[in-house]
């Protein structure tokens, strides 16, 4: 896409920004947490038995788990509701109320786009068990709608009183940004007001650990300080991937260029710019070496940045496996150039959240601008970093299929 493409989807006067932050992860469940989490530089991985293994993960702490625990017991089918749904729930409530939206003025203009790679994970292995056990057995009639793709984003949309659009869907890995880039679509089009978008992702369960480990790319490293290492200089030879949970939503609505009042106090960040491409690569779950797809995202949405402007930070998709950080990083440089902005990872702290990944990255990503502050890796890593001021950053993400997606953020008054 051109500049002049891009610049077509946009007012110049008006920006799309994020006035709200919702998350749920090991890091926690408030933005102070989450913040505090980043600043000790512990990872959050540790031990876990799945089916008699133990393998590393990075799972939700115990006070995140009581705010799952209380929104299950809430009626009428909060119970039968998967852990992705109940995360994503907590996290648009929190959105929502930090954007100060009152949907029951603009109900009807205000969508929801939730994605999520594997959907209601742990609520379809279990009833699938079950009729395995005993096919004869009647299964719940709520097996069906709490286990659907879509119910994720039907609930939440439900539970907040929001009347538009209600979209699920999964890109695989690349799910929370172009969940961003289908809400941003919605609103350039005139069709809606205002979005909440976003990802969740409950992957810990055994089946779905297994099936990393098919592919050889599960860490081995389960007494390590940091059992998941992206761009790790020290193990070449070793995939380092490790799985997380975790969920992050964003409010996303149009502001002009010179808000009134205190109007722009609300805007924690704004949309600049993003991209996607896709990899012709030789298989479902490969990337081709100079990564392809990446390059491609990453060049339109750095096509799409205002005439003169730079990225001054890439939080990479780097999920820690020996061909994706090459692949990444080999995309970084033919998009960059020598000039390489400073390049970070969460996935060391959290592992990997699947789809909701680049949506915990951009929480990320925006606490970084507001801070001017970033963490850099706790270990021995093939990249040298030189600290400077942030102010505009890239998200990365990719997925299987060979699709990827790069969103750029800046501070409003950039």
């Amino acid at each position: 896409m051109t500049q002049d493409a891009q610049s077509g989807l946009r007012n110049p006067k008006l920006f799309i920004a994020i006035t709200g932050v919702g998350s749920i992860s090991p890091l926690g469940h408030t933005g102070k947490q989450v913040w505090q989490s980043y600043r000790q530089m512990e990872s959050l991985i540790k031990p876990r038995e799945f089916d008699g293994t133990t393998v590393p993960v990075a799972s939700l702490a115990e006070d995140s788990e009581d705010i799952l625990k209380a929104i299950s017991l809430e009626e009428p089918i909060g119970g039968h509701l998967d852990r992705t749904v109940l995360m994503a729930a907590h996290c648009a409530r929190q959105a929502v109320a930090q954007a100060g939206w009152k949907l029951s003025d603009n109900a009807e203009r205000t969508g929801v786009n939730i994605g999520s790679s594997r959907g209601a994970t742990g609520v379809l292995e279990r009833q699938h068990a079950s009729y395995l056990q005993d096919p004869s057995r009647r299964i719940s009639p709520l097996t069906s709608p709490t286990t659907t793709l879509g119910n994720i984003s039907s609930f939440v949309a439900h539970d907040i009183g929001t009347e538009g659009p209600e979209i699920s869907h999964s890109v695989t890995c690349s799910t929370a940004l172009h969940a961003i880039m289908n809400g941003i679509a919605w609103i350039r089009g005139g069709l809606s007001d205002r979005f909440i978008v976003g990802a969740a992702e409950a992957p810990l369960t055994g089946f779905t650990v297994a099936q990393m480990k098919a592919l050889r790319i599960y860490s081995r490293d389960s007494g390590s300080d940091y059992p998941c290492r992206p761009l790790s200089s020290k193990s070449p030879q070793h995939n380092t991937f490790v799985l997380g949970e975790g969920a992050a939503l964003f409010t996303l609505e149009p502001v002009p260029e010179a808000p009134a009042g205190n109007e722009s106090q609300r805007i924690l960040g704004i949309v600049e710019s993003f991209g996607y491409g896709i990899d012709q690569a030789s298989n479902a779950t490969d990337m081709t070496e100079d990564g392809t797809a990446l390059k491609k995202s990453m060049a339109m949405a750095l096509e799409g940045l205002p005439a003169g402007s730079s990225v001054d930070a890439v939080i990479m998709h780097a999920p820690g496996t020996i061909k994706g950080d090459r692949s990444e990083l080999n995309a970084v440089r033919s998009a960059f150039g020598e000039h390489l902005p400073i390049l970070l990872s969460n996935k060391w702290l959290i592992g990997h959240t699947f789809g909701a990944s680049a949506a915990l990255s951009l929480e990320y990503g925006l606490m970084i601008i507001a801070n001017d502050d970033y963490m850099e890796f706790p270990y021995p890593v093939s990249i040298s970093n030189k600290r400077r001021s942030i102010r505009k950053v890239m998200i990365n993400a990719a997925g299987f299929g060979g699709n990827a997606a790069s969103i750029v953020i800046a501070n409003f008054d950039n």
